[in-house]
């Protein structure tokens, strides 16, 4: 739940309490009822970038050596999910996107996103965003997705091109990021 402390209508301090509609559920509200914190989930956007044939995997500079990404970021105001990806790919990569075409929805609950995944067929020339710090271009057929999130969206592009599905061995999974798939 972010930190918040204050009602942004009355700025009263906010209180936990049970929610009208599931006394279940704890939400972060304005005691006086002008005010409540819904904690909705966070629209991700990632690409499985299809690049002269190859796989784009990229490294962002918080992760560890060898551990590699599709291309994620977060949708902006007053865009669709698609133009949300293709701009994150322009800015992450320097690259275009000519065909994207959507994966599926995935849920990352330990980080209360909903990741939109898209298969995006690329061109131009690669120059790295300073938040990324290698790429590897790869065969299809040698990605290794991990057990989770984009793990899962890049398995299910690769069964949709009868490629076979190897994950990463339970090990990497717990120094793995949420964003994660790997090369053989």
């Amino acid at each position: 739940m972010m930190d918040f402390k204050f009602c942004p209508v009355c700025a009263g301090s906010l209180v936990l309490r049970a929610d009208n509609g599931d006394s279940q559920k704890i939400r972060l509200a304005c005691p006086d009822g002008h005010w409540t914190h819904w904690d909705n989930p966070l629209p991700v956007l990632a690409a499985l970038v299809e690049f002269d044939e190859k796989i784009l995997l990229a490294r962002n500079a918080a992760w560890p050596e060898k551990t590699f990404s599709l291309i994620t970021g977060f949708m902006e105001r007053g865009e669709t999910p698609e133009q949300g990806v293709a701009r994150e790919l322009k800015e992450e990569t320097n690259l275009d996107a000519d065909v994207v075409s959507l994966i599926g929805v995935y849920e990352f609950i330990r980080k209360n996103e909903l990741i939109i995944a898209y298969h995006v067929k690329a061109s131009g020339e690669i120059r790295l965003s300073e938040e990324l710090l290698e790429y590897r271009l790869i065969a299809p057929e040698t990605l290794r997705p991990w057990r989770g999130t984009t793990g899962e969206a890049t398995a299910d592009w690769l069964r949709s091109r009868g490629l076979p599905v190897v994950y990463v061995d339970q090990n990497f999974q717990s120094t793995a990021t949420s964003h994660t798939a790997v090369e053989k």
